[in-house]
């Protein structure tokens, strides 16, 4: 009797390796020839594909993101921009041993974190942008502040807005809160 239980225990102990994989949304190239999606095979396991209509182009072992974050893929299926709207806060530095108490200048230490990076196909970070070159200091203040993360992006997770796109010319377009309509270009 104890070896049906035994199974039965390992049973529910396998269930989250065979979880399904979880795919992302694909989106296109401006000129329609490539395709890109996430793909988390498991949790902190995860594979990049871009693919082009006959089949995978290439795809990276290495999680870049989350199957909810925002991929766009260049007009040669070479790079990809990542954009996370939901962006874990920086860890702020120790604060100086002193007797007075300064206000810090610039950004605050969580918003000192990149929201969005380019990556090409071997995985390496050509670009990113951190959301102080996104913000100045007065519009930091309209950024939706969760207790370990934070919003930023419009048109994403229910911050109203339209969402991130990619132009007919190859270039990303978003408008981060409270800002106005950035790009970036491959």
């Amino acid at each position: 009797m104890r070896r049906p239980v035994l199974a039965l225990a390992l049973l529910f102990l396998a269930l989250p390796a065979l979880a399904e994989e979880r795919k992302g949304r694909t989106r296109v190239s401006a000129n329609g020839l490539y395709g890109v999606h996430l793909v988390e095979v498991a949790p902190g396991q995860c594979r990049l594909e871009v693919t082009q209509e006959s089949g995978p182009a290439w795809s990276l072992e290495k999680c870049v993101g989350t199957v909810d974050d925002y991929y766009f893929v260049s007009n040669d299926g070479e790079k990809v921009w990542v954009l996370w709207p939901l962006v874990e806060k920086g860890k702020a530095p120790p604060a100086p041993r002193s007797k007075k108490k300064r206000k810090p200048k610039g950004p605050p230490a969580w918003a000192n974190v990149a929201v969005a990076a380019q990556y090409d196909r071997q995985g390496n970070r050509l670009q990113e942008k951190r959301l102080p070159e996104l913000l100045n200091t007065r519009q930091l203040s309209e950024v939706r502040q969760l207790t370990h993360h934070f919003k930023w992006l419009e048109g994403t997770l229910g911050v109203p807005g339209k969402g991130p796109r990619l132009t007919d010319a190859g270039v990303v377009e978003f408008e981060p809160v409270g800002g106005t309509t950035h790009q970036l270009t491959f």
